[in-house]
C-alpha cells in the first residue's frame, strides 16, 4: 500500500501525484493542512525532517524528496514506464530534469512566492525579484522551445517523467499570468497543450 502525505497545491506533491495516476496506481493520500503547520508538527518531521512534502510509505519503505520519489514509483509500480528504455533518452531524460531542477524551478516559483505569499505574509511585493525572474525563463525557455522543436516530448517520443517534472512550475506561470515565455513559443506551447491535456493531469489538478 501507497501512502502519500501532501498537499494538492504544493508544485512537488503534484508530480508525485502526476506519477501515481500515470502509472494508475492506487493510493492513500494523507493531506497535510499548510495553514495549521501540519506539515511543521513532530508527527510529520519524524517523515520528512525539513518539514516539507511530499513523503511516501510504501509498504513501510519511507521515502522524501519528490524527484527521488518519481524514480522509484516509476520503476516499482506496473504500467508505461516514464523512463526511456534507451540509455540515450534516459540520459535525455535526466538532462531534463536537471535543467527544471537547475535553472526553470526557482525562477517560476518566484513568482508565488513574491505574487501570493510575501504579500500574505504583510511583505510587500519585490518587483526586482519578479524582473530578475522573467530575465532567468526566457533563456530556458529558448532551450526547452530547441528540444521541443523536433522531438513531442523532451526526452524523444515518449512522455517521461522529465515531462512531469517541469509541469507543476508551468502550471504557475499560467496561474500568475507568467505564461508569456511559454505561449510565445509555439513548440513549448505545443507541448504544454499536449500535456496539460493528459487525464492524470487533469486528475491532479481537479
Amino acid at each position: 500500500m501507497i501512502t502519500l502525505y501532501g498537499n494538492p497545491h504544493s508544485t512537488c506533491t503534484r508530480k508525485v501525484l502526476m506519477t501515481l495516476h500515470e502509472k494508475e496506481a492506487a493510493f492513500d493520500f494523507q493531506v497535510l493542512d499548510f495553514a495549521k503547520g501540519e506539515h511543521k508538527s513532530p508527527e510529520h518531521l519524524a517523515r520528512q525532517p525539513f518539514g516539507v512534502v511530499p513523503v511516501i510509505d510504501h509498504d513501510d519503505f519511507r521515502l522524501y524528496e519528490s524527484r527521488a520519489i518519481m524514480r522509484y514509483l516509476d520503476r516499482v509500480l506496473p504500467g508505461t514506464s516514464l523512463t526511456p528504455s534507451d540509455v540515450r533518452e534516459a540520459a535525455r531524460m535526466e538532462q531534463f530534469i536537471s535543467i527544471e531542477q537547475g535553472y526553470f524551478s526557482g525562477p517560476a516559483l518566484t513568482f508565488f512566492l513574491e505574487k501570493m505569499k510575501y504579500p500574505r505574509m504583510g511583505r510587500p511585493t519585490n518587483e526586482a525579484n519578479i524582473e530578475e525572474a522573467r530575465a532567468k525563463l526566457g533563456p530556458v525557455c529558448d532551450v526547452l522551445a530547441a528540444r521541443l522543436e523536433d522531438n513531442r516530448y523532451f526526452a524523444g517520443d515518449a512522455f517521461t517523467l522529465a515531462d512531469v517534472t517541469f509541469m507543476p512550475y508551468v502550471a504557475l506561470l499560467f496561474m500568475f499570468d507568467e505564461a508569456a515565455p511559454i505561449t510565445s513559443r509555439p513548440a513549448l506551447s505545443r507541448w504544454w497543450n499536449e500535456v496539460s491535456a493528459r487525464p492524470a493531469w487533469k486528475k491532479v489538478t481537479g
